[in-house]
């Protein structure tokens, strides 16, 4: 699963070389010295893909690709790319590739191996076509801009790839929830709902921070979403593959031959996101032969059908429901269960709000009106709190109130008299006498404060 480095891939005539970093793993030379690219691809022979196309191979199903942008004149993209959208705003539009991922993922999907003389790379789902839709998550050499903005471009672009008839949707990268605002986390939640409802299968990689921080990643914890990690030749779950709760499925994700930008076309890569690229293919494939399934009927029947985890469980945190078989897929004859209900509701992960970073863009909320103050007792009465009168008993008593009334107030006169007087007198008594100075008087100065 990639996320926000610029990448440069290639392929030597006779070996494939890789010469950058991505999230979607270190690019890392091939075992052997290959003739073509095609001799690279191990997990087609793995997954039975050359019978599986005997049945079905993705025919007439659009899978949008959210990526860098896809280099549709790749000898082995050329007719497989559909025109898409650019949503990055950066230059050179949807075609444009500058990292080389995006192009890499589209020949996962349905490259034609028509590059390299014919021997070139050969997509899990041959038969379906490429939408892509860029966006910018870049922290390579393209644009920097803040995590909000580009969510928006991911919102946006899941919501495109719906209204275009896209079946699958891919999407290549992600980021930790802690860096997420939990607004964000809604938004991106309710373009995933908009692909459910519409009967859409959204596939993502878990993530490649395995070894470090193992991150809950979003979209890959969104509801509804297939999170997917990558195994190896042997089907054990990559040390880089992050591991949880949300994880759904599994599959090939090291020595993956990729179409990419690079000057000899081809390079190798490994990582979560080739990963999803293959259950993405795989879920063309199913969509092919059973147009009238939802997204949550084929995700469901990939994971009824997957080779289950090793340790004997129905689900683990490394490979989730075990690792795909699309050949085991197609022959199923079984319920594919409920066109609705999402098979991975369950297992997504409930982050409490405080696991998301405060929005600086929210808008705070108005402050709750300050109780009054209630005065504290004093010897000026008008400062005291008042004890409300009870209501008068009946009118026959009226002349009994009115006497009580004339009592306080003459109380109170009394009271205050009494005040005054006493007032005055300390007054008298505190005042010093002035002996007569020997100097001139002052000017008038301030006043002095009162003593106690």
């Amino acid at each position: 699963m990639r996320r926000t480095v610029a990448r440069t891939r290639g392929l030597g005539t006779t070996a494939l070389l890789a010469l950058s970093l991505s999230l979607g793993g270190v690019f890392a030379p091939a075992a052997q010295a290959l003739d073509n690219p095609r001799q690279g691809e191990w997990y087609l022979d793995a997954l039975h893909l050359p019978q599986t196309w005997q049945t079905a191979n993705g025919s007439g199903v659009t899978v949008a690709l959210i990526d860098s942008g896809v280099k549709a004149d790749h000898p082995d993209l050329v007719g497989q790319v559909l025109p898409g959208k650019d949503f990055s705003g950066l230059q050179g539009g949807v075609g444009t590739d500058a990292t080389g991922g995006g192009t890499q993922v589209a020949s996962i999907i349905a490259g034609s191996g028509k590059g390299f003389s014919g021997k070139g790379v050969m997509g899990l789902a041959p038969g379906a076509k490429i939408l892509p839709i860029k966006v910018n998550y870049s922290r390579g050499s393209e644009t920097i801009i803040p995590e909000f903005e580009y969510l928006k471009q991911v919102d946006q672009a899941i919501t495109y790839a719906v209204d275009q008839g896209a079946k699958v949707i891919d999407v290549s990268f992600g980021v930790e929830a802690d860096t997420l605002t939990l607004a964000q986390a809604n938004d991106l939640q309710n373009a995933v709902n908009y692909a459910l409802n519409h009967g859409r299968l959204v596939v993502t990689g878990a993530g490649d921070n395995g070894q470090t921080s193992n991150g809950i990643m979003y979209p890959a914890d969104a509801v509804g979403v297939a999170a997917i990690t990558a195994i190896d030749h042997n089907g054990a779950s990559t040390q880089e593959s992050e591991h949880g709760k949300y994880v759904a499925l599994s599959a090939p994700g090291v020595d993956v031959v990729g179409a990419c930008t690079g000057t000899t076309g081809y390079c190798t890569n490994h990582g979560t996101a080739t990963s999803a690229a293959m259950v993405s293919a795989m879920g063309a494939i199913l969509f092919s032969q059973h147009p009238d399934w939802t997204g949550n009927q084929v995700l469901r029947v990939l994971m009824d059908t997957a080779n289950k985890p090793n340790d004997g469980s129905v689900h683990n945190d490394g490979v989730g429901f075990g690792s795909a078989s699309i050949s085991k897929a197609v022959k199923y004859t079984g319920d594919p269960g409920p066109a609705a209900d999402s098979p991975v509701a369950s297992i997504s992960v409930t982050l409490p709000p405080s696991t998301f970073v405060a929005d600086p863009n929210a808008t705070p909320s108005p402050a709750a009106p300050s109780p009054t103050p209630t005065p504290s007792p004093s010897a000026d009465r008008s400062l005291a709190p008042i004890t409300p009168r009870k209501p008068l008993a009946s009118s026959s008593s009226n002349s009994d109130a009115l006497a009580v009334l004339i009592a306080g107030a003459v109380a109170d006169a009394l009271f205050i008299a009494v005040l005054v007087g006493l007032l005055i007198r300390r007054n008298r008594r505190n005042r010093p006498a002035t002996p007569p100075s020997p100097y001139p008087a002052s000017p008038a100065g301030p006043y002095r404060q009162p003593q106690g």
